[in-house]
């Protein structure tokens, strides 16, 4: 199936297209056709050891989502707030990361930490509570949040709509995490989350976008080890082929770039 998906989006590609390609209807940042976006799930250890130093070497802001019980954001502290002072986002990824137990594949959710036995209201409480934790680590005041699994319907109902306004933008995941710019709703941003491709296979991701979207939004989880891992050669050549195609590609932290979307709506009239 993996490899259906890239030789699909390899035949977007085809021949000369991409040089053949329009000009974006609006261009994004220094007139870049893409924007891409770089997230990292779930506070893990491989993201400080690999992914971190992989994105300073090339020069590229990314977003980490952060659990914010997780022992690997209490250990590493420092390291987090460091992150975050080389320009890289701490995004909100909730206080215990409830997903829907009773949802296929979901089996590993513990009781305790079931979307399906919360409250709406509890879930929406947890998540604004992560926001003040996260200005204590970093000192920032505007948020993002990459929904848990991608899960929100809480035993009584879905919850974003309660803690929508303290954020500039969500990613809920689905499909190949390319959206169109004039479709793009910032607080319902789709997401991918690739697991085990190869360099080339991640490349083909944001290649596509380019030819079919505005936007894409890819979020990893390990890099080079832990869990959904991706490896740390694969990353790394993504990230080099990014930097290598400035011009076409802006990358940047998820609240950046939901930032600069919001300033147009706003020039736009639109709210």
């Amino acid at each position: 199936m993996r490899k259906f998906f890239f030789f699909l989006l390899c035949g977007l590609l085809t021949g000369s297209a991409m040089a053949q390609l329009p000009p974006a209807a609006t261009a994004w940042l220094h007139g870049a056709r893409v924007a891409v976006s770089l997230g990292y799930d779930d506070t893990l250890d491989s993201q400080l050891d690999v992914a971190l130093p992989a994105l300073q070497r090339h020069g590229l802001k990314a977003s980490f989502y952060l659990q914010l019980s997780s022992p690997v954001l209490q250990g590493r502290l420092a390291e987090w707030r460091q992150a975050a002072r080389q320009g890289h986002e701490l995004g909100n990824h909730s206080l215990f990361h409830q997903c829907a137990g009773s949802l296929p594949g979901h089996q590993w959710v513990s009781a305790a930490r079931d979307l399906d036995s919360t409250m709406a209201a509890q879930m929406a409480d947890q998540v604004l509570l992560g926001n003040a934790m996260l200005h204590a680590i970093d000192g920032e005041s505007e948020r993002s949040y990459t929904v848990p699994c991608g899960d929100h319907m809480a035993r009584d109902g879905d919850y974003l709509a309660r803690i929508a306004p303290a954020f500039v933008g969500m990613k809920v995941g689905g499909g190949s995490g390319v959206t169109a710019r004039a479709a793009l709703q910032r607080r319902a941003v789709a997401v991918h989350a690739p697991v085990g491709l190869n360099g080339s296979e991640l490349i083909a991701l944001v290649r596509a976008a380019a030819a079919q979207g505005d936007m894409v939004n890819l979020t990893f989880h390990g890099v080079g080890g832990d869990y959904l891992s991706t490896s740390a050669a694969a990353h790394e050549e993504l990230l080099a082929y990014l930097a290598s195609h400035r011009d076409e590609y802006w990358t940047d932290t998820f609240r950046n770039i939901m930032r600069y979307v919001r300033a147009q709506e706003d020039a736009d009239g639109h709210h």
